[in-house]
């Protein structure tokens, strides 16, 4: 075990320097650099964001603010799949509440949620920005326009069908 988890600090480091070898220090790119690791690695190890603010010339604290004020950056490893349903005004009056309700009724969990076992999280955003494509689901960063009541059960049935993860879920 402890090998794995150096393995993957090692990996991390790596993966963080190599993207900084394409960014100039300069403190304007702190929040590109930032997204690059999230796309990259999914989150952000501690070792990384003391490694950024090295790099950038700043607290760590300030990363940590910018990491926990934007809901697109994780702190810690998460789940396979995620499952983001829009709530905003134009979703809300198509029935995103309904599509809600089928999720959580299918996947046995709550929206805020996940399940560990089937490495799955449910959750709610205000607004996706695609309102004349509402409701609009998010699943692991694919868009699914128009949804509707059947549809989600092809896609729970499509992210259930994979493996399980071991992996610790958070949303």
């Amino acid at each position: 075990m402890i090998e794995k988890v150096t393995i993957k600090k090692n990996h991390a480091r790596q993966v963080a320097e190599s993207l900084l070898k394409g960014i100039s220090p300069e403190r304007k790119n702190l929040i590109f650099f930032l997204h690059q690791v999230q796309n990259h690695l999914g989150y952000f190890p501690e070792e990384v964001v003391l490694l950024a603010a090295q790099y950038f010339s700043v607290s760590p604290a300030e990363i940590f603010g910018i990491l926990t004020f934007y809901s697109a950056f994780k702190l810690n490893q998460s789940c396979a799949h995620h499952i983001k349903v829009c709530q905003g005004t134009a979703c809300h009056v198509r029935g995103s509440e309904a599509i809600m309700k089928e999720f959580s009724r299918l996947l046995g969990i709550e929206a805020g949620d996940y399940d560990r076992q089937k490495s799955i999280s449910l959750e709610t955003v205000n607004c996706l920005g695609c309102c004349a494509i509402g409701p609009v689901v998010v699943v692991d960063g694919q868009y699914h326009a128009r949804v509707n009541l059947k549809e989600i059960e092809k896609i729970v049935a499509g992210l259930t069908a994979g493996e399980k993860s071991d992996e610790t879920c958070e949303i």
